[in-house]
C-alpha cells in the first residue's frame, strides 16, 4: 500500500510502498478512503511534544482523522465484518481498562494513538490497522459518507467532547472559541446547532466570515481589537459561560480563561508549540476567587459517536461545510507547510490515496 511518512522534522513526508497490514486475532484492517490533516499533524510533522514525552519518532506513518471501510477482521472479533463502513477515532483503548469500561477510553493508560506512535501508523496511507476493533472501531451510518466522516475526525469529535461532555455547555449559554481552525469552527457550529450563543476569536477576516455563516452571532479579529477580554465580557454581559482555546498559545490560553463568568469554564483543546513547551502561567489567584475550572480535553471515547451522530442528524449540521479542499498524499507535505504561518482554513482532507 502507499503511505506518508515522516523522515524529517519539517521536511517533506516521503511517500512510498508499505506492505499491507494485516489484523491482529481482535483487530481489524479498514481501506482508508478519506483522512483529514490537522493541526496535530503539524504538531508531529515540526517534531514537538519532546518536552511531555510524547515526540513523534520519524519513520512514523501519519494521519489520525480517516474514515472508510473494514476489509479484514480478525477471527475474535464480533461486531465488524469486511465491507462495514466505519470510523476510526485516534484515540483507541485497549477494551478492557477501567476507562474503557466506563466510557472513558480516550484516556487509557494502555491506548494507542493513531498516526503518533509506532505501534498504531496512521491513516494517510491506503489501508489502516485497528487494534481492539470491537471496543475501537465505530460503525458509520449510511448517511454519513467518508467524506463528511472524515471532517467529524479529530477536530469535530474533539469539539463535541470539549462542548457537550467535558464543559457541559447548553441552549441559551455563550462560549467564546479562540482560533477558528478546524477544531475551532467546529466548536462554533456545534455550540451554534445545542443553541449557544458564539463569539468566534480569531485574526484572519476570512476565517471569521466561515465562522459567522457556521453560526457566530458575533466576531473579533484579535489582531484590530483593543482589547479581546473586554471586547469578549462586555457582549456576554460580564464573561462567557465556556470558553475554548483552540489553538494552543499562551496568548489564546490566557484570554480564553479571563473570558469566563464566575464559575464558568475554560476548556482547553490547543496543543502548545515551541514557544510554551507545554507550559502556560495562569491567574490562578483569579481563577480561585472566581471558582472559574479549567478542563481538558482530548479526542472523544468511541463510546460517545453515537450521541455525536444523534446531534448532526437531529440538527441537521452538516460537517461537510467545513471541508475546504481534498487532497491527495502528495498533497500533505504542503498543507502542512502551510499550517506554519496558519495558511489553512476549515478541514482538508485527503481523498486521493
Amino acid at each position: 500500500m502507499r503511505a506518508a511518512i515522516l523522515r524529517e522534522y519539517g521536511e517533506p513526508l516521503v511517500v512510498r510502498e508499505l506492505p499491507d497490514p494485516t489484523p491482529d486475532p481482535d483487530g481489524a484492517v479498514v481501506r482508508v478512503d478519506a483522512c483529514g490533516v490537522c493541526r496535530s499533524d503539524w504538531h508531529a510533522w515540526k517534531g514537538h511534544g519532546e518536552w511531555a514525552d510524547d515526540r513523534v519518532p520519524r519513520g512514523q506513518v501519519l494521519g489520525h482523522e480517516p474514515a472508510g471501510e473494514v476489509v479484514a477482521v480478525g477471527d475474535s472479533v464480533d461486531r465488524f465484518e469486511p465491507g462495514d463502513p466505519v470510523v476510526v477515532p485516534f484515540s483507541m483503548g485497549d477494551g478492557v481498562c477501567h476507562h474503557c469500561r466506563t466510557g472513558h477510553g480516550n484516556v487509557c493508560a494502555d491506548g494507542r494513538a493513531l498516526g503518533f506512535q509506532p505501534e498504531a501508523p496512521g491513516a494517510f496511507a491506503e489501508a489502516v490497522a485497528v487494534p481492539a476493533a470491537d471496543h475501537n472501531l465505530v460503525a458509520r451510518p449510511d448517511w454519513l459518507s467518508a467524506h463528511d466522516a472524515a471532517a467529524l475526525g479529530c477536530r469535530y469529535m474533539t469539539a463535541y467532547h470539549a462542548l457537550a461532555e467535558r464543559a457541559g455547555l447548553g441552549g441559551g449559554e455563550t462560549l467564546a472559541v479562540h482560533g477558528c481552525g478546524g477544531v475551532g469552527l467546529s466548536a462554533v457550529q456545534l455550540a451554534s446547532a445545542l443553541g449557544a450563543r458564539v463569539v468566534a476569536i480569531d485574526v484572519d477576516d476570512d476565517t471569521l466570515a466561515r465562522a459567522e455563516t457556521l453560526g457566530a452571532d458575533r466576531l473579533i479579529n484579535a489582531r484590530e481589537a483593543d482589547d479581546v477580554v473586554e471586547a469578549v465580557r462586555t457582549w456576554s454581559d460580564g464573561g462567557v459561560d465556556v470558553s475554548m482555546d483552540a489553538l494552543g498559545v499562551a496568548e489564546t490560553c490566557r484570554n480564553s480563561v479571563r473570558c469566563v463568568r464566575p464559575r464558568g469554564s475554560h476548556v482547553q483543546v490547543g496543543l502548545t508549540t515551541d514557544a510554551e513547551r507545554g507550559e502556560v502561567a495562569l491567574p490562578t489567584d483569579w481563577m480561585t476567587r472566581w471558582e472559574v475550572s479549567f478542563l481538558g480535553a482530548r479526542g472523544m471515547p468511541p463510546t460517545s459517536y453515537d450521541d455525536l451522530f444523534a446531534v448532526v442528524e437531529a440538527t441537521g449540521v452538516d460537517p461537510g461545510a467545513l471541508v475546504t479542499r481534498e487532497l491527495s498524499l502528495e498533497d500533505v507535505s504542503e498543507r502542512l507547510a502551510a499550517m506554519d504561518d496558519y495558511d489553512a482554513t476549515g478541514v482538508e482532507v485527503v481523498t486521493e490515496f
